[in-house]
């Protein structure tokens, strides 16, 4: 018995709505040497926690859509199961320690994968948690260490007195200056005849937009992050993993491109399906068909999907229909009433002789890993005559909601 019970690896449920940065995740805790279990929201991490009674360590982003984020997540499972270990992370929030839930840490996007797999290890290998106390504005010279964190006493703030009174004589030139810039602005906008409600409101949207962009920034550095360091992971060569990551950023890129056209509301579908295969349809020989219903996807969805079909394209250049010029590409996608799903069919044909690959690449984990972020299934299907994919998901999870 206890030979089994260091041989077998601890399970880490990692929670993340985002596709690509869900992945990385999943590749950390493994490199860990841990066990990584997947959920998209905390409703799905719940139902997990429910059936299951072998979660050592909760990872969760904190900004996720659903009943409830991150951080109510995360006290749910603590009130609930308090031996299990959490981590945190975010790219747009910063947690002090009164905010979270006991025997949790938390970590800003993107993460730093040397840094979290020795976090992992210490929550989850050796059952320690070291108290992190609040990095100041002297420890910053420091080296920035989990030991060296601990062992940090009080006593560091004498040994500069110096600096500090130099920041203090800084800081009220500071901020009189500021202060005087705040009298200049207000006889501007006066003279403007812009009042104090009108003023307040619009600093308000500013910091509005502001910490949307920071969010999303962080986020895209963060995903950025992942498909560099994922795409190297399994790369054959140098040049082969430059190339992959290139046509994956391309991608974004384009995705971007098009939630910037409808102001990250939605996207129609057949937009997403086309501008994914506008690089690959050279001079427009039509060697794709395209047929469905015109959809409005959400922008959560559009980034899955269309780095999704940069992979289908990617992979049928290289080694599907499209590698030979007989081959040709079908995409149709078509709406089921009475269950109220969609279904949607990549099919390959007049290609090369289909074989299943030996090994499961960063772009086949990504393929099936849409159907779990859509609350659906994926279907991968290597028959000789050509290769078939298949998406079936719930409406609801491409649709706004009326």
């Amino acid at each position: 018995m206890d030979a089994d019970r260091t041989t077998t690896p601890p399970n880490v449920l990692v929670v993340e709505d985002e596709m690509v940065l869900r992945m990385r995740a999943v590749d950390i805790v493994e490199e860990a040497g841990f066990t990584p279990v997947e959920a998209v929201n905390a409703d799905e991490a719940l139902a997990i926690l429910e059936a299951r009674s072998d979660i050592s360590l909760l990872f969760t982003d904190i900004q996720m859509p659903g009943s409830m984020d991150g951080l109510k997540l995360a006290y749910a499972v603590h009130k609930r199961w308090p031996a299990i270990k959490i981590i945190l992370v975010s790219g747009q929030i910063k947690l002090t320690d009164a905010e979270k839930p006991a025997n949790s840490r938390f970590f800003g996007k993107p993460l730093g994968v040397a840094q979290m797999v020795a976090e992992l290890r210490e929550m989850v290998g050796e059952g320690v948690l070291a108290i992190v106390p609040t990095v100041s504005a002297e420890m910053t010279t420091l080296p920035l260490t989990v030991e060296a964190l601990a062992r940090t006493e009080p006593d560091h703030q004498l040994l500069r007195p110096t600096a500090q009174e130099f920041l203090t004589a800084e800081n009220d030139s500071l901020r009189l200056l500021l202060e005087q810039a705040v009298i200049d602005a207000k006889v501007l906008l006066a003279q403007a005849g812009i009042d104090a409600k009108e003023r307040e409101a619009a600093d308000k949207l500013q910091k509005l937009i502001l910490d949307e962009l920071h969010h999303r920034i962080k986020n895209t550095l963060a995903t950025v992050s992942a498909i560099a360091s994922q795409s190297l992971r399994t790369a054959t060569s140098l040049e082969h993993g430059q190339q992959a990551i290139e046509g994956r950023l391309i991608a974004l890129g384009r995705a971007h491109d098009l939630l910037l056209q409808v102001s990250w509301a939605n996207a129609s579908l057949g937009h997403i399906v086309r501008g994914a295969i506008e690089a690959y349809d050279s001079q427009g020989e039509g060697r794709f068909s395209i047929e469905g219903p015109d959809i409005r996807i959400t922008s959560g969805a559009v980034i899955a999907l269309a780095m999704t079909f940069n992979e289908l394209c990617t992979n049928t250049t290289k080694f599907g229909a499209l590698s030979i010029p007989s081959g040709r590409v079908g995409i149709t996608w078509a709406i089921d009433e009475t269950t109220d799903r969609l279904k949607l069919i990549w099919s390959e044909s007049n290609g090369p002789l289909v074989h299943a690959p030996t090994r499961r690449s960063f772009g086949t984990r990504m393929m099936g890993s849409l159907g779990q972020q859509l609350s659906g299934q994926v279907e991968l299907s290597y028959d000789p005559s050509g290769f078939v994919y298949v998406l079936d998901v719930p409406l609801s999870s491409l649709v706004l909601k009326s």
